[in-house]
């Protein structure tokens, strides 16, 4: 058996993916793979770190 050329993919997978060039010797190549799940995820843990960030912030003013 054959193996698959490609990895299957989430069906509800959204990708993004940028080439830029700064002058005639810079090129940049990224690519980005992101559920929806994953998202939520990300959102949930960056609001997480935000309310920890404030009693910090409130007794370093003390």
């Amino acid at each position: 058996m054959s193996e698959p050329t490609t990895i299957p993919t989430h069906p509800e997978e959204m990708t993004a993916s940028v080439d830029m060039r700064l002058g005639s010797s810079v090129s940049v190549q990224a690519r980005a793979r992101a559920t929806p799940a994953g998202l939520i995820a990300a959102g949930i843990l960056a609001a997480a770190v935000i309310l920890a960030i404030v009693p910090l912030v409130r007794a370093a003013r003390r």
